[in-house]
């Protein structure tokens, strides 16, 4: 049964309280039990527990129109609000060590309890980038679990995508209130998840893409996953700290490798590093996890194939569709629909100016430097 308002406004007046952070709320929770016991503990006992500040913020602020405002929120049809004390609040998140006290979510609760894996990357992967994330994020899904992210741009998205187009089992995390949809392209993808997955905020209604709150959602995403998948990442890329959280609270991290010339894949080398498990397949995401089948075996490891692509041009299109992954004319003539000797001549262009090198075997690698359609 769901909370009712009466139930539930002691919880919003407990976190819809100017600068009554998540620490003070655990502390008072501790020490007097559900939100409604902390109100009527009186002044005094507030004042031993959290300060004079924190009682007199609690007890002489009048928040009443925000109060109401989450309540008529949560009455609408597929919104809930849910308090560390509710059945259907995440239990990963309660092995957490901050764990929210209110959470804002859109969609189904029942993935909100269901096993989950996070996949996280680049903002602005490469096309091989984003194919895996949708390619993995598909057979993953497809293998029953849920796919949890953040709902940025590249990676991110890509995820959300390659879940929705199975099972539609995936969760997003944002770093906003969940009445509002950043960026703002990913609009209707947002629209899809609360339809058929589910989104969940920590922070208030109305709150603003503030850089601060986004670690504080990437903490969600680690706590709430039995693992986290790096899908290209640069050294200095927000994934990195969701792959740490989830080390630090004692959860699996994988990252796929890529080339060691592609700045998007030094993140994920990093992590391979310091003990990351390395990811060639979707077999070795679920053997780490132990995760099988309904009937007891593993699932069918699925290959991921490299994403189609579009550019302007074809020397474009070429540098776009490969990466910095090697490949040969026989690749070129495949994948771009090429006449053989229109694929020769392209190669040869595109080694004379530098944005390709020859390798032994006949293949060919993108240089760093490479200037069209810029780096990814």
């Amino acid at each position: 049964m769901r909370a009712g308002a009466a139930e539930l406004l002691p919880w919003l007046r407990l976190t819809l309280t100017p600068g009554i952070g998540g620490e003070t709320q655990r502390k008072l929770l501790r020490a007097f039990g559900p939100p409604d016991a902390i109100f009527n503990a009186g002044r005094s006992a507030l004042v031993a527990v959290a300060g004079s500040r924190a009682a007199s913020l609690l007890l002489d602020q009048d928040n009443g129109a925000a109060f109401e405002h989450a309540l008529a929120w949560a009455a609408q049809p597929a919104q809930h609000l849910l308090s560390l004390a509710d059945p259907e609040y995440p239990q990963s998140l309660l092995q957490t060590a901050d764990p929210p006290t209110l959470l804002y979510v859109v969609g189904r609760l029942e993935l909100l309890n269901s096993p989950a894996l996070a996949i996280v990357g680049s903002r602005n992967p490469t096309p091989q980038g984003l194919g895996n994330a949708e390619r993995f994020a598909a057979a993953l899904a497809d293998a029953g679990l849920t796919i949890a992210s953040g709902l940025a741009l590249g990676i991110d998205a890509g995820a959300h995508r390659g879940a929705l187009g199975r099972s539609g089992s995936t969760v997003a995390f944002v770093g906003t209130g969940i009445d509002r949809v950043y960026p703002a392209s990913n609009r209707e993808l947002a629209r899809e998840i609360g339809r058929r997955g589910a989104i969940v905020s920590e922070f208030a209604l109305g709150t603003p893409p503030l850089a601060a709150n986004f670690p504080r959602r990437n903490r969600l995403i680690a706590g709430f996953s039995r693992g986290t998948l790096v899908i290209e990442a640069t050294v200095d890329s927000g994934s990195l700290i969701t792959a740490r959280v989830a080390s630090e609270q004692g959860r699996e991290v994988f990252a796929i490798p890529g080339s060691i010339h592609s700045p998007q894949s030094r993140g994920c080398h990093r992590l391979i590093k310091q003990g990351a498990k390395l990811v060639e397949t979707v077999a070795d995401v679920l053997e780490e996890l132990r995760w099988g089948t309904t009937s007891g075996g593993p699932p069918t490891p699925t290959e991921v194939a490299d994403a189609p692509l579009d550019a302007a041009t074809d020397a474009g299109r070429l540098l776009q569709s490969f990466g910095f992954d090697p490949f040969s004319l026989d690749d070129v003539v495949k994948r771009m629909g090429l006449a053989a000797d229109r694929a020769a001549v392209l190669l040869l262009e595109l080694e004379m100016q530098g944005d390709i090198a020859s390798m032994p075997g006949g293949r060919y690698q993108r240089l760093p430097s490479s200037s069209i359609n810029g780096n990814p």
